[in-house]
């Protein structure tokens, strides 16, 4: 049962709510970078008052408190006999200006920093939290891109892009206001050139999003690839597939590169076209401020301070082409963040139940399809696993057996009208999630062992066993043994997907693992098949011995792990074919027998009942 569906998040709502509780950060750093702003104007002001008033004779044009400062000490003819004075109030200007930068650079890390954190958090919660079918129908490589590389992009353009767009636009209102205090004509063509560029930038980043998106789906398929050697290295080696996958890595990796070339060239033609609208601009403002300045209209102090406002936009104004261009990719991360929180997580309901687990559990009328429309894997099954029993289930591979017990634990949710799955006659829709995968444990056939040590990977289920309920573990799952004879016993380090170790004593790994906390359901999905019949039967033999109470659920291909279950049942094509004893199915000559003849051709008749 699920609660009422969450609102889904926008790009607007994503970034606010990864935002959250860091916007102060935010708010100092845009104050310092006002700051910054102000006194990058400040000394073009020095420097025309300077020509103009100190060393010439014009009245220099300076707010009235500053030239009832000057007056004080003594006017301009004691600037001019003290000249250091206005290097002084220079250099003091630039070193404030070097603080606010600083304070500015320092606050906007760290709240950039604060919200990778954040985000990175939150997403690696809610992927966590995501049913076992999402992952079927996303990559991997994918996913990790989505959380690496789309979150970069986001946290670069909030520090750097975002913040610099407010402060290019505080710096554009401030110049020009500046600018028109010194010559109004020669102001408004300056400011003339700021809206063909931006209109330039807005055209250019429309044209180019597809082409990012495009770019990110490519680096997700590389990275799916390069995922998929590293975790899969053992099986790539084994087939001498190592020229293939590096032939296939190539071809991918051309294709995102010649891409990337494409992409970089359209780029470079825009970057090209606004360094020649810049010069343009900047060679119409020299010429026509020389010829104010001929004609008296303009004051030599002026036309330098003009022409240093007019350089102090030119950087800030092109990269207004490049923030919009990096808006686009960053539409583009925040979209693809979006997709991944606006994933439905696994949740129940307030009323979600807690039953006692050590019950019979009954499969009642149940039908699946992974996908609406696609074939059933399951037609209509129907059987009762007794409490404290073993039942083996023996199938042909795609015969359902595994989705049976992906539905029992809720991996796949069993739609309402596809029949019922109940334990001690609660069905498993109104049972809490995390309580009921705590109740049953699962060994799969191809288990997953973490880069950790081996005690470390078995005691994983159960946060407070000791080495003690580890080694007796190790000991039922006939594990102990052979860990005894490793350099550092429980101490070794497993690598990536336990590569260090052999299939069957990663299958004995897994199986320690789920008997750390002794669950009241244990299944075994076709674990058994790494290890030869001898440890088998060891397996199952101190599985009966030690936890006879447990309900046990045996997947299998071969007969001797299931001819010793109190009940077996045959799948065949997603249905119940058969159901009973070993004694039973042997005199029924159906599947179960014509398995059981095949695997026993030529085995003695003490073999055969071992």
């Amino acid at each position: 049962m699920k609660t009422n569906e969450k609102k889904k998040y926008t790009r607007r709502s994503l970034l606010l709510f990864f935002c959250r509780g860091n916007k102060r950060w935010w708010l100092v750093t845009v104050l310092f970078a006002l700051g910054l702003t102000i006194f990058d104007l400040i000394s073009p002001k020095i420097i025309e008052y300077t020509v103009d008033s100190v060393i010439g004779d014009k009245e220099g044009n300076i707010p009235a408190f500053l030239n009832a400062w000057i007056a004080g000490i003594g006017g301009r003819d004691y600037l001019r006999s003290h000249f250091y004075l206005v290097a002084a109030a220079i250099a003091i200007v630039a070193v404030l200006g070097a603080v606010m930068r600083y304070a500015f650079r320092l606050t906007d890390q760290i709240a950039a920093e604060k919200l990778t954190e954040r985000t990175r958090n939150t997403l690696f919660s809610h992927i966590s939290h995501l049913p076992f079918s999402w992952f079927s129908e996303n990559h991997t490589g994918d996913i990790i891109q989505r959380c690496t590389s789309d979150v970069e992009n986001i946290r670069m353009f909030l520090s750097e892009q975002l913040v610099q767009l407010f402060q290019t636009i505080l710096l554009i209102g401030l110049s020009i206001y500046f600018m028109l205090g010194i010559q109004v004509p020669l102001a408004l063509v300056s400011a003339a050139f700021i809206p063909i560029v931006m209109a330039a930038s807005i055209a250019f980043h429309g044209f180019i999003a597809p082409s990012f998106m495009k770019a990110d789906e490519m680096e997700g398929e590389l990275s799916s690839i390069v995922q998929e050697n590293l975790t899969g290295v053992r099986v790539v080696r084994a087939f001498g597939r190592e020229r293939y996958e590096k032939d296939r890595f190539e071809k991918k990796n051309a294709a995102y590169t010649a891409h990337w070339i494409r992409l970089m060239g359209k780029m470079s033609a825009f970057w090209v076209s606004g360094n020649a609208i810049s010069t343009v601009k900047t060679l119409v403002v020299v010429a026509l401020g020389t010829y104010f300045c001929v004609h008296g209209s303009l004051t030599p102090g002026g036309f330098i301070a003009f022409i240093s406002y007019n350089a102090l936009l030119s950087q800030p104004v092109r990269n207004v082409g490049r923030i919009i261009t990096q808006m686009s990719r960053t539409g583009i991360a925040i979209d693809r963040l979006c997709y991944v929180m606006n994933a439905e997580e696994e949740n129940d309901n307030n009323k979600a139940l807690t039953p006692p687990m050590d019950r019979s559990i009954t499969f009642d009328h149940v039908a699946f399809s992974y996908e609406n429309g696609n074939e059933e894997v399951l037609h209509d099954v129907s059987f009762t696993i007794p409490a404290g029993k073993t039942v083996g289930i023996l199938g042909g591979t795609g015969s359902g057996k595994s989705t049976l017990m992906y539905l029992l634990d809720r991996l796949y949710e069993l739609p309402e009208d596809q029949g019922s799955i109940e334990i001690g006659g609660v069905n498993v829709r109104d049972i809490d999630r995390t309580y009921l995968r705590k109740n049953i444990g699962i060994v799969l056939q191809e288990p997953y062992l973490f880069s950790r040590t081996l005690a470390e990977n078995i005691s994983i289920a159960d946060e407070d066993a000791d080495m003690d309920a580890v080694r007796e573990a190790s000991n039922i799952a006939s594990l102990d043994e052979a860990v005894r004879r490793f350099s550092k016993g429980y101490e070794t380090y497993v690598g990536e997907r336990g590569v260090t170790l052999s299939g069957g004593q990663k299958q004995r790994a897994a199986i320690a693992q789920m008997l750390v906390k002794k669950p009241p359901v244990m299944i075994f999905d076709d674990s058994l098949s790494a290890v030869d019949a001898e440890t088998d039967a060891k397996i199952r033999e101190a599985l009966k011995d030690k936890l006879s109470a447990a309900t046990v659920i045996l997947i299998a291909h071969r007969i001797t792990t299931l001819m010793e279950a109190d009940e077996i049942i045959v799948l065949s094509n997603g249905r119940v074919a058969e159901q009973g004893t070993h004694e039973e199915l042997l005199k029924k000559n159906g599947i179960y027998r014509k398995v059981y003849d095949m695997q026993t051709a030529g085995l003695s008749a003490g073999e055969k009942t071992a």
